[in-house]
């Protein structure tokens, strides 16, 4: 049983979703294919949202006074249809007198006719626009606000929000790809993925990896992962390993494995080629003057020396000898080009360091810029996805390919990923690491793979993720949220539920009618998906609670232990310090859950049959504290000076069955993953963001009040009792004096006396 309907389904039905979500009777599955809304319900179909609100009150028995409840569903057609302002204005009086004294429309309790009008009201505009600019209908707003609160409706909201949000990233997705690439023949399309083998993957890595593997199998095609090893000095066989580890920790895969140093002997030759052609030369120019000489646009002084000088530099650079280390060879392609990139870039260097596959044998290697266009040609890729800060290389990139006479290679550019409060160089990143900031390269707080993987980014989202940008050509820092949010949405469906409480000031809590020895009883691990599991629950008659919860009740406040039944507060026992020692509850399963404010986890008292497990809580905040580090900041002077948080607490005994990298929810705290068994015995889990802004935003700098200490008078009593704010804007007078002013409120209420005049 379920209700299907379109997020565009106009009226929307408003009061169809809330109802269904406050009644747990059937499932919302949007569906942007569909026009309208359908209740499946018992073998039949419902297409009306007033008959489906009838139909779903009946079931959960919702229906209230037939006489009063259907006067108001006859109420809520007309609502969407007035547009006269009297007529408007002497609804929302009616209403807003009828609620003075009530909270629900019809008896005590919510009724159909409550979600009926409430839906109404939300697809009328200008309802909406008189309750919000008007203070008159205090009562009206404060019964629209009351059912809003709900948690039932604030779910059916956000669901409808999430559809929204899926739609409008499918739309996105679809839009950005629609055109695919350019010149591309199903089956015969070949990428590529090139890292260098000198660190860790991150997340702007991640990006490429998956563009690529994404239009690989979009034409049913290859993808080639090769490794760019010109560079020696910086490359290790180790970090090859590492890549592909990353690479598998986001389901990519590569049809090969090749490396740039397979294709040396080749460079090598077309190196020759490219001088005999006269297009490249010999320069043994410092590199601070020739990066000053390029600037300007001042040609080397050897850029017209013969080819055979040339040959000869180049022969003694392979040698390796000192006579050879003085040199390199730069295309000759411009000097004073406008896109400084083909201003006769450097294409082969010496390094006397040993190549980690290819041993002593070589003493030059190709650079970047000369080695990829070429090794693309030779492989055969017939698209080369790099992100657009190489833009101004495209150039250079198709010139090689044309000085050489190789196989063309179509470009494809996409905006490189940067993240606000995020490190993506190497450089800064190995200074955390050598600096003992960080535990390594997998630190939760890092950008790596490993380090985001660890934090409980799962692969889906990270996909969904990287293909909602698409080829977006903006260079902008991305906020987290959106990332996190997508993640929530794969991982709530399926993450099991446990539940945690904070060691610090537990209170342990005394219920009456709570069973005489403990019992243990199976309940399912997700309420809304079996398939996840089950898991054992233990009830007895001493229970924990946290401090938070316990001193949050107020006396004889009726309260709902979760899993078990509601409980009424009978006594409080507090410390000198305000804070709550115990509690006495008397158990009340008959009352309803639905009408309680606080809904709380526990934990049974621990036995020796029945123990609670020691667990460790780890959050984290942004290892920098400014949002964009720029190229002249240090930064040591940004890091954020406590980034790690740690929060000791019990949990129930299932999480003992967990495996490192299982991702759960503690119920009413977060969704976290597994990190493993630390040194002292405890289990860790660190929290995973769930997209919220508050959970996202920077835990360091954050401003607050200052306050100093008020003048002294010289009978030793502060002069003013409130603290004064450190301020450097110049002191203004109060516009209304000093003596305070009394509001004054339109109400229909009854006027009283201040209890406390």
């Amino acid at each position: 049983m379920s209700i299907t309907l379109s997020t565009k389904t106009s009226p929307f039905p408003y009061a169809s979703i809330a109802i269904a979500t406050y009644t747990q009777k059937v499932d919302i599955n949007y569906d942007e294919s569909v026009d309208g809304v359908f209740l499946d319900f018992e073998g039949s179909q419902i297409s009306a949202d007033d008959e489906i609100v009838a139909v779903l009150a009946n079931a959960g028995g919702l229906a209230g006074d037939s006489t009063k409840t259907a006067a108001y569903f006859e109420l809520a057609k007309t609502v969407p249809t007035l547009t006269a302002i009297p007529d408007i204005l002497a609804l929302l009086d009616s209403l807003d007198n009828h609620l003075a004294y009530r909270t629900f429309l019809v008896g005590h309790d919510i009724t159909a006719a409550d979600f009926i009008i409430w839906g109404s009201i939300k697809v009328a505009p200008k309802f909406i626009g008189f309750l919000k600019n008007g203070q008159q209908y205090v009562h009206l707003l404060r019964w629209m606000s009351h059912i809003e609160s709900l948690e039932s409706i604030q779910a059916a909201l956000a669901s409808l929000t999430a559809a929204k949000a899926n739609k409008a990233r499918s739309n996105k997705t679809a839009a950005g790809f629609a055109l695919g690439l350019q010149n591309a023949k199903e089956g015969l399309v070949v990428t590529r993925f090139p890292p260098e083998p000198s660190g860790y993957l991150h997340i702007g890595h991640a990006k490429a990896a998956m563009l690529n593997q994404y239009f690989a199998k979009m034409y049913n095609g290859k993808m080639i992962i090769r490794f760019d090893d010109t560079n020696p000095t910086k490359e290790r066989a180790e970090f090859e390993e590492t890549i592909l580890q990353d690479l598998e920790l986001l389901n990519i895969r590569g049809d090969k494995v090749t490396h740039t140093s397979d294709y040396f002997d080749q460079i090598y030759e077309l190196a020759i080629q490219i001088i005999k052609s006269g297009k490249a030369y010999a320069d043994d120019t410092e590199q601070l003057q020739m990066r000053e000489e390029r600037g300007k646009g001042i040609a080397s002084a050897h850029r017209d020396d013969s080819i055979e000088d040339n040959l000869r530099h180049f022969d003694e650079m392979r040698t390796g000898s000192p006579e050879g280390l003085r040199w390199c060879i730069r295309a000759k392609i411009s000097v004073d080009n406008q896109n400084k990139a083909l201003r006769d870039p450097v294409i082969y260097r010496c390094n006397l360091i040993p190549h980690h596959r290819t041993g002593d044998k070589w003493k030059v290697y190709p650079t970047y810029d000369f080695a990829c266009p070429i090794v693309d040609s030779l492989e055969g890729v017939t698209h080369a996805l790099r992100t657009n800060e190489y833009r101004e290389r495209n150039a250079q990139y198709h010139w090689m390919i044309e000085a050489l006479g190789m196989r063309g290679v179509d470009i494809w550019d996409f905006s490189r990923l940067n993240f606000i409060y995020t490190l993506l160089s190497k450089r800064k990143l190995h200074w955390f690491v050598d600096s003992g900031i960080v535990g390594g390269w997998d630190d939760p707080r890092f950008p790596t793979i490993r380090g985001i993987r660890r934090r409980g980014l799962t692969v889906d989202a990270l996909s969904q993720f990287m293909l909602a940008q698409g080829p977006s050509q903006a260079i902008v820092s991305l906020e987290w949220d959106m990332i996190w949010a997508i993640n929530k949405k794969v991982i709530d469906p399926v993450a099991p539920r446990f539940w945690a409480i904070v060691k610090e000031n537990s209170v342990f809590v005394t219920i009456n009618g709570g069973p005489p020895a403990p019992e243990m009883k199976t309940l399912p691990r997700h309420k809304k998906n079996p398939d996840v599991g089950e898991k054992k629950t233990v009830f007895t008659s001493t229970i924990l609670v946290e401090q938070e919860d316990a001193i949050s009740f107020d006396d004889q406040e009726e309260i709902t232990l979760m899993d078990w039944g509601n409980a009424i507060v009978r006594s409080k026992t507090t410390g000198p310090s305000g804070e709550v020692t115990s509690l006495t509850m008397d158990l009340h399963l008959e009352g309803d859950f639905r009408k309680t404010k606080k809904k709380i986890t526990w934990l049974a008292q621990p036995s020796k049959d029945y123990p609670l497990v020691d667990v460790t809580l780890l959050d984290y905040d942004y290892l920098i504290t400014k949002k964009k580090l720029e190229e002249t900041d240090d930064v040591k002077d940004f890091v954020t000076p406590v980034s790690e948080f740690r929060e000791e607490a019990f949990a129930d005994a299932n999480v003992t069955t967990l495996t490192k990298g299982d991702i759960i929810q503690f119920e009413r705290k977060g969704y976290f993953i597994f990190d493993g068994i630390a040194e002292d015995g405890k289990l860790e889990f660190i929290r995973i963001p769930d997209g919220r802004a508050a959970n996202l935003a920077s835990k360091a700098g954050k401003p607050s009040v200052v306050a100093v200490e008020a003048p002294v008078s010289a009978s030793g009593t502060t002069a003013d009792a409130s603290p004064v704010p450190s301020s450097t804007m110049y002191q203004v007078k109060k516009i209304y004096g000093e003596e305070p002013v009394k509001p004054v409120s339109t109400t229909k209420m009854y006027a009283v006396s201040n209890v406390y005049e």
